[in-house]
């Protein structure tokens, strides 16, 4: 799935829809819903939009609560979060979170 279609299942309440990602099943993708539905809804308001690059105020807390929602070990994400960053610090959310979900 693309990071559009996950932010908009999660805003849409769609747990079906994350189910379809390998690796996430049902009480995963209910519990990512519950937990990630009022961040997805403030992104809006803490986004800072340029040119081709999207970025949050907090991308490394909000990856880090994505990480723990989805029960990773709060040491290695945020081991894994930290490593990640500072070869890249200008990667998006969903980048990170999908690099660290690689890493582990």
């Amino acid at each position: 799935m693309k990071p559009e279609e996950v932010s908009s299942a999660i805003m849409h309440e769609d747990s079906k829809a994350l189910e379809r990602i390998k690796g996430i099943g049902k009480k995963t993708a209910e519990r990512a819903v519950l937990e990630l539905k009022d961040k997805i809804g403030k992104q809006s308001t803490d986004t800072i939009v340029t040119p081709g690059k999207t970025y949050t105020s907090s991308v490394k807390q909000d990856a880090l609560e994505a990480l723990l929602a989805l029960g990773i070990n709060r040491q290695q994400a945020e081991q894994n979060l930290s490593k990640f960053l500072q070869a890249e610090p200008e990667l998006q959310l969903e980048d990170l979170i999908k690099k660290v979900l690689k890493g582990l």
